[in-house]
């Protein structure tokens, strides 16, 4: 360890780089939420939680006006049509 650091060309803030178009903001939520995600993430052999988080907000935020009926049409038609 030196006696001495020099910080003049030090920047303050994050370190890491908040890309355009993203806020960092501070949310909390319940244990077992996250938990899910990192579980959901992990099973997919990686990634990441919080990008996954933001799929299904924006995922849900496009079909918030869907009704129950048309959720599950379009939901079963997905799950039933074969995947390559």
């Amino acid at each position: 360890m030196k006696d001495q650091y020099d910080f003049s060309k030090g920047k303050r803030g994050a370190i890491d780089h908040i890309p355009k178009g993203k806020t960092q903001i501070t949310l909390c939520l319940d244990d077992e939420i996250i938990d899910w995600f990192r579980e959901s993430v992990n099973a997919q052999n990686g990634g990441n939680y919080q990008t996954l988080i933001n799929e299904v907000l924006r995922e849900y935020i496009k079909h918030k006006d869907e009704s129950l009926e048309a959720l599950l049409r379009r939901v079963l038609r997905e799950e039933l049509t074969p995947k390559n």
